[in-house]
């Protein structure tokens, strides 16, 4: 029985190896070299962003990552404890990873420094490997941090740019298929393939590096100066819509100085524009021709709509005023009366047409359409507080744009961020630009303009003359909506101001706006910044004066408060 018991095994064993070497050998073969072959993600270089000039605000530079097969790992307390020495990862997790069980690939840590890198290949562990991986690197820092945004350790866009562009920047990734042997080194006459990564495309912004800083820095210290919350500056090349410049800061803390914040404030957040809102009301009001600049009226200190009494911001008697004297001094009882005779129905038209209530088109992540209530719903008071800028909410592009739309004689010119995409083989395509919008007539633009000249020369914005340019503008005073009760936070408020400079040909539109200033009139907070980053972009462009320039009024603080 022993006898044939061993001949059958005997049999049995010479089946299989017939089996093996005979019937099936190629599958087996197959099996055996599937478990030799390992498949390596090569990330793709992400693309790089450029301001205006080609100058880089960020772009992406080689960084190792350690990674191990824990299957080839044959001591994994002891790899753990040689490689906690020289990588900042806790001992314990790397234990943990390394004796993964099923799987082939582990990261042990992430985009670590030469030193480091240099020190794992020292150690020469068996199943431990470096893998260059790509990570974003801003070579200016935190500036324009807001508009850019930012990406994770796996160079996905988070926010800002980043995140709305990701798709263009992050390019396709990559695949090497290795054979390798038991000890885990690569077996060289071993089957490879190669499926390249391909880089993303670059993006080329509309702003300026240069530009940027100097903004950020004029808001930074007025935020200081201020005792500010916080602050925003835009700034846009009217007839091409181009941001040159968009700036966000936040407040100082902990003794530190304010820096700019990650948060994109002046497309995220709103605000309740006050009297540079007057600039939508009173160009209504010369389109539809319910008076002209010369216009006169009287107008008191106080006027009663429905069960609300508005005010203009300082008691005087009833005096007779030019409809060009009711905007330059920022007259709410002035402004209120021409929209009563303008209508609620055609002011509510002109908002949007102004481009209120809408997102920009930027097309930016977390973009703010802001608020402008359905006319349906008006209140009896809204006639008075909607014409003064109060009960609606824009962000401080929508309220630039209005701005604008008076700087290019009537057309609405849609913001850009973006002027084109290079891709991976250097080929440039310029991104799609909007066709302007025509939202009043040139005459009524020309109008405004010599309006809102008047109201920074011997109005409320005295303070935004830059020497040797005209300019003109509005200021906003406005009050902050409270986030727990209804109505409005208990002294808060918003100063702003907004305009365009060379006035007969401008080449910049620009806005400031500072969040609880002390003081907070936008005519003493907000306009003076508007000079300083007007005057440093006009040398910067090399716009010349014009040669008829009066030189600059001194402004006198009682006609600066708006």
């Amino acid at each position: 029985m022993l006898l044939i018991g061993a001949v059958l095994a005997l049999l049995g064993v010479s089946a299989r190896l017939v089996h093996l070497q005979v019937v099936a050998p190629d599958a087996y073969v197959e099996r055996g070299v599937a478990q030799r072959l390992r498949t390596v993600e090569l990330p793709a270089l992400r693309g790089s962003i450029f301001d205006r000039n080609g100058r880089e605000l960020a772009l992406a530079v080689r960084q190792h990552s350690v990674w191990a097969d824990p299957l080839l790992i044959a001591d994994p307390a002891e790899a753990a404890t040689r490689l906690a020495a020289v990588l900042d990862v806790d001992e314990r997790e790397l234990r943990r990873r390394l004796s993964g069980e099923g799987s082939r690939f582990v990261y042990l840590a992430r985009q670590v420094d030469d030193d480091a890198a240099a020190a794992v290949s020292a150690l020469e562990l068996d199943g431990v490997a470096l893998l260059d991986e790509p990570h974003r690197f801003r070579p200016a820092g935190d500036l324009a941090l807001s508009v850019l945004g930012d990406v994770d350790i796996d160079n996905r866009g988070l926010s800002g740019l980043e995140r709305q562009y990701d798709d263009r920047l992050s390019g396709e990734t990559g695949k090497l298929l290795v054979e390798k042997g038991t000890d885990g080194r690569t077996i060289v006459e071993g089957e490879q393939r190669l499926e390249p990564a391909t880089r993303g495309d670059d993006l080329v912004l509309t702003i300026d590096r240069s530009l940027q800083y100097h903004a950020e820095q004029a808001l930074s210290a007025q935020v200081a100066a201020t005792g500010a919350d916080g602050g925003t500056a835009v700034v846009m090349q009217p007839r091409t819509g181009e941001i040159l410049a968009m700036a966000s800061v936040g407040s100082s803390s902990g003794g530190r100085a304010p820096r700019p914040t990650g948060d994109n404030v002046a497309l995220t957040s709103v605000f309740e524009p006050g009297s540079t809102n007057k600039v939508i009301t009173i160009a209504g009001v010369l389109e539809e021709g319910v008076a002209d600049p010369h216009d006169r009226l009287a107008v008191a200190d106080s006027l009663q709509v429905g069960p609300k009494r508005f005010s203009d911001s300082e008691p005087h008697p009833t005096e007779v005023m030019s409809v060009t004297e009711v905007l330059a001094r920022s007259s709410n009882v002035g402004t209120i009366t021409l929209a009563q005779r303008l209508g609620g129905d055609t002011l509510d038209g002109y908002l949007r047409r102004f481009g209120f209530g809408r997102t920009t088109g930027l097309g930016f992540p977390g973009e703010s359409a802001g608020l402008v209530p359905d006319f349906d719903d008006w209140a009896s008071t809204s006639i008075g507080s909607i014409a003064i800028g109060q009960g609606v909410a824009v962000n401080a592009v929508q309220m630039l744009g209005a701005l604008n739309t008076v700087a290019t004689g009537g057309l609405h010119v849609a913001p850009r961020l973006v002027r084109s995409f290079v891709d991976a083989s250097g080929t440039e395509r310029p991104a799609e630009a909007a066709p302007g919008e025509r939202v009043v007539s040139e005459e009524t633009a020309t109008a405004m303009k010599q309006m809102l000249t008047e109201a920074v020369v011997d109005g409320t914005g005295g303070k935004a003359q830059v020497e040797g340019y005209p300019v003109a503008g509005k200021t906003g005073t406005a009050r902050k909506p409270s986030t727990e009760i209804r109505g409005y936070e208990q002294g808060a408020y918003m100063g702003v101001f907004a305009g365009f400079v060379p006035v007969d040909d401008p080449e910049l539109s620009i806005i400031v706006v500072l969040d609880e200033p002390h003081p907070y009139y936008g005519g003493v907070v907000a306009a003076p910044v508007f000079a300083d980053i007007a005057g440093y972009a006009l040398r910067q462009m090399r716009v010349p004066p014009p040669l008829d320039t009066p030189p600059p009024v001194p402004a006198a603080d009682a006609a600066i408060r708006d």
